[in-house]
């Protein structure tokens, strides 16, 4: 079961508290059994220092506690603290994850593209004015309608799935570095069907407005793909 620690300080020498505990992550690199912290300060008390640590278990936050290292980093904090700290131990009865904002909406996006079977309502996913542009279409795809068909396109032609090997996010935009394998099933854009296993790797951007994908920017290894299907010669139409 999750373990989560609380602990619970005053300071007014909040510079002096940042820079132990950066000492104490350096120290601590590689052994320290935490698997995530968070320092929050009360926004309506700034002498209120609140940490929150979260572990896989109470038994390995025992045996962290129990580190010399522990022990010097309490001493120094109590230095630092006006009064005695508070710990709260916590058993997590209850853990719910949020999807991670624009990059969880990008992976949700590939994965559904790429899902078998009919494709289903995008409406939850992208704008109904979804712009998209793609360096190798000689007109920009809009629409909701105009993206659906496109997406047809390669899904009749094509098996294929995605792996997501990078994404960055900031703000509104999330820049996913994907690889694209496909199993050829049928004639696409005039190639011939092969019954060839292709891949294909791409970097896609997407920018969101209000929680969906509203327009993206491509850039894929379409050569490659075509060279793979012994098919160079389409790239002149």
């Amino acid at each position: 079961m999750t373990f989560v620690q609380l602990i619970e300080c005053r300071t007014n020498r909040p510079a002096e508290m940042d820079r132990l505990l950066d000492r104490w992550v350096t120290q601590t690199k590689g052994k320290r059994a935490a698997t995530h912290t968070v320092v929050g300060k009360d926004r309506s008390d700034a002498s209120h220092v609140v940490e929150i640590v979260e572990f896989l278990s109470y038994e390995e936050a025992m045996r962290n506690s129990n580190r010399p290292e522990t022990d010097q980093v309490l001493n120094e904090m109590l230095a630092l603290c006006e009064g005695m700290p508070t710990f709260t131990d916590l058993d997590v009865v209850r853990d719910e994850r949020v999807p991670a904002g624009t990059a969880e909406t990008a992976r949700r996006f590939f994965e559904t593209i790429a899902a078998p079977g009919v494709l289903v309502p995008l409406d939850g996913l992208i704008t109904e004015d979804y712009h998209d542009h793609d360096p190798v279409e000689s007109r920009d795809t809009i629409g909701m309608d105009a993206m659906r068909r496109k997406l047809e396109i390669w899904r009749q032609a094509f098996d294929f799935s995605f792996v997501i090997e990078d994404q960055i996010a900031q703000g509104d935009r999330v820049c996913t570095r994907w690889l694209w394998t496909g199993v050829q099933k049928a004639p696409f854009m005039g190639v011939p069907n092969t019954g060839r296993q292709v891949t294909m790797t791409g970097t896609t951007i997407h920018r969101l407005a209000g929680g969906k994908l509203a327009e993206s920017w491509l850039q894929y290894d379409r050569v490659g793909l075509l060279a793979q299907l012994d098919a160079l010669d389409a790239l002149a139409n």
